[in-house]
């Protein structure tokens, strides 16, 4: 029993592949992720370790996020003057606002404005770098490791995997202020030394109706790198491509694959939920639902199992709900108890105390 479930969800997955997915898909890792449950609804070799480029900046922005105020000025440094490739172009002696430099580094993918954050935060980059993979292993990308905070890898070098990029891409993506940042097309801001005016990279973002925000990535060694989400049907998924020539074709047709063959169910529903008082005799709740992605021949594969302390428990927590999936458990919810309400004297009672006492 113990083997079977561990071989279940790799060969269920290689099946969904070959059902739903295209065996031609050119990026050499690629993954569909749900964002909420973190169920995989497809993957090519999603553990390989490689270059991810200019998606790094995913990182830098959940650091930047985490650790600064958005309304805080910065005064850029010279840690400038040695960045190149893309850049918003930022000039030693300007100041600009951590909020504006994180469009910065989102949008135009600015390798300054990665190095000024990095510097604001932790002072140095290999300072920084250590924040990043810190926070990489809290996320479990275990197989990541961060050098610097923008992406470019000739002197030093940032690595990770489909499924770690994709974790990275679900973490981000539930804080408000990153989810508004990325979905921008176009953003204009300005110093007391000059305007800018950029526009969103991620072409996805303009050519799919469904995506909600995103980072792409690139240098000679990584190739084109893609990091998305999209939502539609309250299904929110997440796609990361890397070392992929058509990168954005490669998104759309996997998204699109997707939300025609999955939809998000709601299997437990905490607001109709009771249980018999042959199981319990009190009052219970559940502080959650549960949803889950399936395809309509999985949802005729799901059970539930039910477990109660005794009749009676007087503990906060008196049972759980076990939710499967064929043999293999996805989910889990537990019971508690409703406390008794304490009874509380009528308006009549409270005004003959006053009186007797």
């Amino acid at each position: 029993m113990h083997k079977r479930n561990i071989l279940f969800p790799i060969i269920f997955v290689f099946i969904l592949n070959l059902l739903f997915y295209p065996t031609h898909v050119k990026a050499s890792s690629s993954i569909v992720m749900d964002l909420d449950s973190k169920r995989i609804l497809y993957s090519k070799d999603i553990n390989s370790k490689q270059l991810i480029a200019s998606t790094t900046k995913i990182m830098t922005a959940v650091i930047a996020l985490e650790n600064l105020s958005l309304t805080q000025e910065i005064t850029i440094g010279e840690e400038v003057i040695k960045m190149y490739g893309t850049s918003i172009y930022l000039e030693v002696g300007e100041k600009m606002t951590v909020k504006d430099l994180l469009y910065g580094l989102l949008l135009r993918s600015g390798n300054d404005a990665a190095v000024v954050l990095a510097k604001a935060v932790a002072g140095n980059e290999e300072s920084f770098a250590q924040l990043m993979n810190k926070k990489a292993q809290a996320i479990g990308m275990k197989n990541t490791t961060f050098s610097n905070s923008h992406g470019l890898d000739d002197e030093t070098k940032n690595y990770s995997t489909a499924y770690d990029m994709a974790l990275l891409s679900a973490y981000a993506y539930q804080n408000p202020t990153y989810r508004e940042i990325v979905k921008t097309k176009k953003y204009r801001t300005k110093t007391k030394n000059k305007s800018y005016l950029w526009y969103n990279r991620n072409k996805l973002l303009s050519s799919y109706e469904y995506c909600t925000g995103g980072k792409n990535g690139y240098t000679p060694s990584a190739g084109k790198t893609l990091v998305t989400t999209a939502s539609k049907d309250n299904l929110n998924l997440t796609i990361v491509t890397l070392d992929d020539p058509n990168e954005y074709d490669t998104h759309e047709y996997l998204y699109n694959k997707a939300f025609k063959n999955f939809k998000n169910y709601e299997l437990i529903s905490k607001d109709n939920f009771s249980i018999d008082k042959n199981f319990y005799e009190g009052d219970c709740y559940l502080k959650n639902s549960f949803t889950y992605p399936l395809t309509k021949n999985e949802l005729k594969n799901i059970k539930t199992i039910l477990t109660i302390e005794n009749k009676k428990s007087q503990n906060k927590i008196i049972g759980q709900i076990k939710i499967y999936l064929k043999d293999t458990q996805i989910g889990e919810l537990n019971i508690y108890r409703q406390p008794e309400k304490k009874k509380t004297d009528s308006l009549l009672t409270k005004f003959k105390k006053l009186f007797i006492s």
